[in-house]
């Protein structure tokens, strides 16, 4: 018979678990991008495509559809079309430097809304956010090499799209921030599917616009894009917005480090990215800056799905 101090472990670690499992799946997202057979903001489209057609039946399943007010549709199309933005320049960025280092850039956004709270939000400066800053640079520059005017122009533009969608995943974290405050208590899955079909709307455009296909053209391609919308979009954010409220901020942040880390992994394992020891050094140092750079006090807003300001590849 167990006893409460079991059920209490049990309770703790089922969140924990579903971090895990979110943060890998979500760690795959820039492999699938890589593997499949079409371009750039192709993928992006059918990875939220495809994930929203799981994230809408999830949310149709418990009975959480609403129809928003028009203030929350507006807030829910501004948070589509930054999210748009974020995806399209990191699809691209994986395509240029690789999955690795295209899924480490992008989390740079957290110095960004660290800087917006000290400027806007009248935030304290703390130490360990100065010291994180040359900290990130430094691994930035170990990781690509020091050389920059000696490196391929694609891999130099890979390197701005990665910093470039950092910045639009900042201001998608806030206002997708402003949209759960002002909708609090609605379900998490109803606030994705909101954003994700907004999302989708956009990139079928730039879609559109670039007079690119929506074909698929083969079966691996079929698979890698259902694998990242269904598995990596869909599956991982749901794990990890269950998750979320049930464990401590810094904690969270240090499981969802996974993410990156493991995106570099599979960089190196799948597609023979070489890398010296300088650079998983600079791996390293860039993570652990990214760490201290959301370090703060824990409070319960803090607990909100889309709080633990990890880029979500």
């Amino acid at each position: 018979m167990c006893s409460i101090r079991d059920l209490k472990s049990q309770v703790t670690r089922l969140p924990m678990l579903g971090l895990i499992a979110g943060a890998v799946l979500i760690s795959f997202s820039g492999v699938w991008v890589k593997v499949a057979h079409v371009s750039p903001n192709v993928s992006a489209f059918y990875r939220v495509f495809f994930g929203s057609i799981i994230l809408l039946a999830a949310a149709l399943y418990h009975r959480e559809i609403k129809w928003p007010k028009p203030r929350h549709l507006l807030l829910s199309l501004l948070c589509g079309i930054l999210f748009a933005l974020d995806l399209w320049l990191y699809h691209y960025s994986v395509q240029y430097i690789g999955p690795g280092l295209a899924t480490i850039i992008p989390n740079f956004q957290v110095f960004i809304l660290a800087g917006f709270g000290i400027l806007f939000l009248k935030e304290p400066v703390r130490l360990v956010y100065l010291l994180s800053l040359p900290l990130t640079l430094a691994g930035l520059f170990m990781i690509v090499g020091v050389n920059w005017s000696e490196l391929e122009p694609s891999y130099r533009v890979g390197v701005y799209y990665g910093l470039a969608a950092a910045v639009f995943y900042a201001a998608y974290i806030l206002s997708l921030r402003k949209l759960q405050a002002e909708q609090m208590g609605a379900p998490p899955v109803f606030v994705l599917v909101m954003v994700s079909l907004s999302t989708a709307v956009f990139l079928a455009a730039e879609v559109l616009h670039s007079n690119d296909s929506f074909q698929i053209p083969d079966l691996q391609s079929l698979f890698s894009l259902a694998a990242l919308g269904l598995l990596s979009h869909a599956l991982g954010w749901i794990l990890i917005a269950s998750a979320l409220p049930k464990i401590r901020t810094s904690f969270s942040g240090l499981i969802l480090l996974l993410e990156p880390a493991l995106a570099f992994v599979w960089d190196v394992l799948f597609f023979q990215r070489p890398t010296s020891l300088v650079n998983w050094l600079g791996v390293s140092i860039a993570l652990a800056a990214i760490y201290l750079g959301m370090a703060r006090k824990s409070t319960d807003a803090d607990r909100t799905p889309g709080a633990v300001l990890i880029h979500r590849g």
